[in-house]
């Protein structure tokens, strides 16, 4: 499956930077500002030469268009990365951890919220990520930014059918913890030093009903303030660190 124009480009210094620490073989072209100069770009590009990839000099609007509005100080990358995970990939992953730690967003199609939720599981050392094949923001140039590089380093698997892949989770022996707002549990109640998956709901519509009926257990993050609901992104920070807590005690 080819992938959309704007899935092609890495924007901005530290995103650029990690797609070449981490997977330079798939970078096939950098370009710079032939004005830039910012030496991390200047950097950028001696490294790029290092690992044999065109460095292409050009004028500043031409970045601005690939940039498509993203602040891309003065560095893009045109970047074939390798396509997303399937269900097929999940029994495998699992297996590479003794209590693996996996986040499922449901229908979260905001690609700077996916993308900060991505920076959160890489953050966290998740295991995996699922997401619904066809309610997800796909992996472009906003969501690689937003996520600091972590989307082109972590395991994100495209399910096309969730409710299946949950129950692939549980027979593995991961329970799973759905983050719900009217939940009567709070999530520190919970106990999330085992194999766990943390389930998030998309912006406004949370968790879908066969998702949440899947869920071993359903919590909520104790707010005492006046604030109803947190972002999405910022909740599975929450979730997340909370379980990286537990794992640390």
């Amino acid at each position: 499956m080819s992938r959309k124009q704007d899935e092609r480009w890495v924007v901005g210094i530290n995103a650029v930077a990690s797609v070449l620490e981490n997977d330079a073989v798939n970078v096939r072209e950098l370009r710079v500002d032939a004005r830039a100069r910012n030496p991390r770009v200047q950097e950028l590009a001696e490294q790029a030469r290092g690992h044999g990839i065109a460095v292409q000099r050009v004028a500043a609007d031409s970045l601005d268009r690939l940039s498509d509005g993203l602040r891309h100080q003065g560095v893009v990358a045109d970047y074939a990365a390798v396509n997303a995970l399937d269900e097929s990939d999940l029994p495998e992953l699992l297996e590479r951890s003794e209590k693996p730690l996996v986040l499922v967003l449901d229908g979260v199609t905001d690609p700077h919220n996916f993308g900060a939720c991505l920076r959160s599981a890489a953050a966290a050392g998740v295991t995996a990520v699922l997401v619904p094949r066809d309610k997800s923001a796909p992996i472009n140039a906003t969501v690689r930014k937003a996520s600091a590089g972590a989307a082109d380093r972590i395991p994100v698997v495209r399910v096309t059918n969730l409710a299946r892949a949950l129950e692939v989770l549980k027979q593995a022996g991961v329970w799973l913890v759905g983050l719900a707002g009217e939940a009567e549990q709070s999530l520190y109640s919970i106990e999330l030093s085992g194999a766990i998956a943390i389930v998030m709901g998309g912006e406004g519509e949370g968790l879908r009903r066969l998702t949440r009926e899947h869920c071993d257990y359903l919590a909520r993050i104790p707010m005492p303030g006046d604030t109803e609901s947190l972002n999405v992104s910022v909740a599975t920070g929450v979730a997340l660190f909370e379980a990286v807590r537990q794992r640390q005690v």
